[in-house]
């Protein structure tokens, strides 16, 4: 499964539809077939609600893919409005796309609003653009739209969704982020990409003409522990989140959170120098974590913590125009 291959298959001006159960073994197949530090459905998370979390991963590997595999920036500019039409579409009840077919399905049975999939779109679209950011505030600007949606798709999904949880999971999903930038500042150089705060490089002298020939410094190993270290404090600030949704949601949540922690111990272990090689977890750290999640499963299962609603069973219905969020 190659995204040019899917491209021409199902993008425009293609009209191929594809059958409910086609369309959701698509989403299933694209989600096993991407990992990054951890897949993103893992047999942790709880089997009547995989099929929302392949379709909502579908959604963002699409979009994602739209923004960067194309290699021309107006190219991507045209794909990602077709993509939106895509969505608006699907919230008008008219999906034609595999990802939307699933997704629609997802946005009716737990009750999501169009809100997160566009902030996502406008991230991705201000990606063709915008390479660099001045200031830390902006750059967690930009995380609301490219990070935090998907905290809050999975607060829709577990039943969960209000302001207080919102704002828990912006702070750990917004950390999550950050943590990549972090971990791939080498990898989003060779596309043109800066994520380290211009004010913050200045501050520590880090030279730009430095970053680009991975010259790795004293300045620069200061400026990563610096970033490391409050990312550590949103990780910190979100953490709360996890005693309030259901337990089987938690888990997974847990898993994601210690795993961007155990990347900042990474970049802490090869002293800040991400430049000469990306810092990633291996296997037996990836099963250490999970074995961790599963005990704190158990023990949340034994504690009587809450439990998810069925899908279908609680979300409040929500209006299907195109645009905008519903309230919770």
């Amino acid at each position: 499964m190659t995204f040019e291959t899917d491209l021409r298959r199902f993008g425009p001006p293609a009209r191929e539809t594809a059958s409910r159960r086609d369309a959701l073994d698509y989403c299933a197949r694209l989600t096993a077939s991407h990992y990054e530090n951890f897949s993103v459905v893992t047999w942790l998370t709880p089997r009547e609600h995989r099929p929302a979390f392949q379709s909502i991963y579908a959604f963002c590997r699409w979009s994602d893919d739209l923004a960067d595999e194309v290699g021309d920036p107006a190219r991507s500019l045209e794909l990602l409005a077709w993509w939106r039409g895509e969505l608006d579409a699907m919230f008008e009840g008219r999906a034609r796309h595999p990802v939307m077919i699933a997704l629609g399905e997802t946005v009716d049975r737990y009750g999501i609003p169009p809100g997160p999939f566009h902030a996502l779109i406008d991230a991705f679209v201000q990606d063709q653009s915008v390479t660099d950011y001045a200031t830390f505030d902006q750059l967690c600007d930009y995380c609301t739209g490219s990070a935090d949606p998907v905290g809050r798709l999975v607060l829709y999904v577990a039943g969960a969704f209000d302001e207080e949880n919102a704002k828990l999971s912006d702070a750990t999903c917004t950390a999550l982020q950050l943590a990549n930038f972090w971990q791939d500042v080498s990898r989003d150089l060779d596309i043109g990409r800066i994520y380290l705060p211009r004010e913050d490089r200045e501050r520590f002298g880090v030279r730009e003409d430095d970053l680009r020939a991975r010259r790795f410094t004293p300045a620069f190993a200061d400026l990563l522990k610096f970033e490391v270290a409050r990312t550590r404090e949103l990780f910190d600030r979100g953490r709360p989140l996890l005693s309030r949704i259901p337990g089987e949601f938690a888990v997974d949540v847990d898993l994601f959170s210690r795993g961007g922690l155990a990347i900042l111990d990474r970049i802490e272990a090869c002293g800040f120098d991400v430049l000469s090689a990306r810092p990633s977890l291996g296997k037996a750290a990836k099963l250490g974590l999970m074995a961790r999640a599963v005990f704190g499963l158990a023990r949340a299962r034994l504690s009587g913590g809450r439990k998810a609603p069925r899908p279908g069973a609680a979300p409040r219905p929500v209006a299907r125009s195109p645009r905008g969020e519903a309230s919770p």
